[in-house]
């Protein structure tokens, strides 16, 4: 597994590094592709660290972050997010790549306890009017919703705004 480590606010010691590369290795075995790891170390505030973590592999993203004052201890919950996300998805996982080689299956221990699987319970159908992103925010915050789908008057792309955890916004635009 190739793995990115990189700060922001912070800079990782060695011994993280180490320690790191030691514990997403583990996580490797899952993978028989070439499988990315990209980490995020940030000081948010004083004395609070928080550490990120997104895995690129078979056309996958696993993602899971953790906030304390122990950057080590985020580090520890992240490989435990990171081991009960694949863990809990390993099912779905299956019939997706059944013909694939990417993921070992059998390496990723079964779920703990079987969870219902659940499906789409509404669908909503709405028209996309050309928009600003600013208007889609606009419109978000009026529906009071944490995203929103607009197409953009400009690109005219499908876009995405939303809400992030910090009160700040996000936009996700699509390529063809």
């Amino acid at each position: 597994m190739f793995i990115e480590i990189t700060g922001k606010n912070f800079n990782p010691s060695d011994k993280l590094e180490a320690t790191i590369e030691k514990k997403f290795g583990k996580l490797d075995k899952y993978f028989s592709g070439e499988a990315k790891a990209a980490i995020m170390c940030s000081e948010v505030k004083k004395g609070l660290c928080k550490l990120e973590a997104t895995i690129y592999a078979a056309g996958m993203i696993f993602r899971a972050e953790e906030s304390s004052d122990d950057i080590y201890y985020c580090l520890d919950k992240v490989i435990d997010k990171l081991s009960t996300q694949m863990s809990r998805f390993k099912t779905r996982l299956a019939k997706h790549h059944k013909d694939q080689k990417d993921i070992i299956f059998a390496e990723i221990p079964e779920p703990a306890a079987e969870t219902a699987e659940k499906g789409i319970v509404r669908t909503k159908r709405f028209r996309l009017n050309p928009m600003t992103s600013e208007e889609a925010i606009l419109q978000m915050e009026m529906l009071e919703h944490d995203f929103f789908v607009y197409k953009d008057g400009e690109s005219g792309g499908i876009n995405v705004v939303y809400k992030r955890a910090d009160g700040s916004y996000g936009l996700l635009e699509t390529e063809e």
